[in-house]
């Protein structure tokens, strides 16, 4: 048996067999989840509807976070479906492409509401509609990075949307504890995706971070691993956390020396 068999969740953010939120849902399915998917746009449905058919799932719904109604419509297709929520995954992270190069200081008035609404806000809407579908409590879980902590350049406005998204984790957790609804985050390390394609250096970054961190890059599976023990009964009295999923990166104050010389 596995130790998610019975429980139900939704994933939002997988784009395609490379991205974080789909080793997030491998991970839980191998425990016996019943998972739902959500995708973003028409041209994401050919590469999720066969990922999510791979593990059994029979929801798989468009939906706009940037659009209230069309959250709402979403929900209640979830409470049609499953009549109740254990988990929801929150993977979801967008600026224009132009806001992730560059100075951050040239960061568009547009570039960055949309950053923070679609990486950050979408959280606060997806909770709001989930929580009457988890009476008996449950599990949140977004995805962060470190460079809502430090600086990392060409990051930029994702940074910030970032640690706006860390700020909300631990608002959400307070408001939601009482409903006994845990909510937290994992910062992972720097992973090939859809998403991080876009980021202007990222290939450097990678190989820089692999070299620092103590135990190297991270994988999907890494990720899918610890999310296992956050959404899971394990971690009942865990919420509020950001738990680093970096080899050992975000403990670093500074390279080996002997990689400097030269």
């Amino acid at each position: 048996m596995g130790t998610f068999d019975g429980k139900r969740g939704l994933i939002f953010g997988v784009a395609n067999k490379n991205s974080i939120a789909w080793g997030i849902a491998q991970a839980l399915a191998e425990e016996g989840a019943e998972l739902g998917f959500s995708y973003a746009g028409d041209f994401l449905q050919k590469r999720v509807t066969p990922l999510a058919e791979s593990v059994g799932s029979s929801f798989i719904e468009e939906c706009d976070v940037t659009n209230d109604a069309a959250i709402d419509e979403l929900f209640a297709k979830v409470g049609d479906h499953y009549g109740g929520l254990d988990f929801l995954v929150h993977s979801i992270a967008f600026a224009p492409r132009e806001d992730l190069g560059g100075r951050f200081v040239d960061t568009s008035r547009e570039g960055f509401r949309v950053a923070l609404d679609i990486s950050c806000y979408s959280l606060v809407a997806l909770a709001k509609r989930a929580i009457p579908w988890m009476p008996q409590g449950g599990s949140m879980l977004a995805m962060t990075y470190y460079g809502a902590e430090k600086v990392t350049p060409n990051y930029n406005v994702m940074g910030v949307a970032k640690a706006a998204l860390e700020a909300t984790i631990r608002y959400l957790a307070w408001d939601l504890g009482k409903e006994q609804v845990r909510v937290n985050a994992i910062s992972a390390g720097p992973i090939k995706t859809l998403a991080s394609a876009g980021v202007s250096g990222f290939r450097k970054s990678l190989g820089y971070v692999g070299s620092v961190a103590p135990m190297g890059n991270v994988t999907q599976a890494d990720v899918g691993n610890a999310a296992r023990f956050l959404l899971g009964d394990w971690a009942q009295k865990v919420t509020g956390e950001v738990v680093y999923v970096d080899g050992g990166y975000n403990i670093m104050g500074a390279p080996e020396m002997d990689s400097l010389e030269g």
